[in-house]
């Protein structure tokens, strides 16, 4: 019984999830066009998302432990993908940037 509650919990979730992005596609199709005022806002939503993801692996280390563990590798990495984000404005060279960095300081250091 609790795997097919467990089934039909994932198949709510994925139909409900459908349907909240599909409505806006079918919105936006009849109209013909997004309105500039949505369309300004939208344009915050990827670094808010890039920033909701990496903010909490810089802050809690990515471990899971659920207590913060900065450290000044951490820091100097994420300064490094800013800078990277910053002249770039891509988000690959970003994620690429700041792995780099991370791994190359441990090595230095000799964390790993």
């Amino acid at each position: 019984m609790r795997e097919a509650l467990l089934w039909a919990v994932v198949l709510v979730a994925g139909v409900g999830t459908f349907a909240v992005r599909f409505s806006f596609l079918a919105v936006f199709e009849r109209t013909g066009s997004v309105p500039p005022r949505l369309q300004q806002a939208l344009r915050y939503v990827p670094p808010a998302v890039f920033a909701a993801l990496v903010v909490p692996a810089l802050v809690f280390g990515g471990e899971g432990s659920g207590t913060a563990a900065v450290t000044p590798l951490r820091i100097v990495a994420g300064a490094v993908a800013a800078l990277v984000a910053w002249y770039t404005e891509s988000v690959l060279w970003t994620i690429c940037s700041g792995i780099v960095a991370l791994v190359v300081l441990e090595l230095l250091v000799g964390v790993v």
